[in-house]
């Protein structure tokens, strides 16, 4: 439906949603009356109620692992995450 493959479902958007995935959490985060994987403000939207279903997050590692069950996907987000700190911004 995001990416007109009929076959598969791939990643789509900037937050690199499954069509499953973005069917539970999707959001329409701007208020245009549509839900839309490729628009940046539903999908960050989309991402936060995934990763912080209480609304806030105290485990990082934990909720990037409920978003994608691999060791090395969450110690390389960790590791982009430590970067980007170090940067001060």
């Amino acid at each position: 439906a995001y990416d007109s493959d009929t076959v598969w479902d791939r990643a789509v958007g900037p937050m690199q949603f499954i069509p499953s995935s973005w069917a539970i959490f999707g959001v329409d985060g701007n208020g245009d009356g549509v839900r839309d994987p490729h628009n940046i403000i539903d999908a960050v939207h989309a991402a936060v109620r995934h990763l912080c279903p209480a609304g806030t997050v105290t485990d990082i590692e934990a909720a990037l692992f409920s978003y994608n069950r691999s060791r090395a996907y969450v110690a390389k987000v960790a590791s982009f995450a430590d970067d980007y700190r170090s940067l001060g911004v």
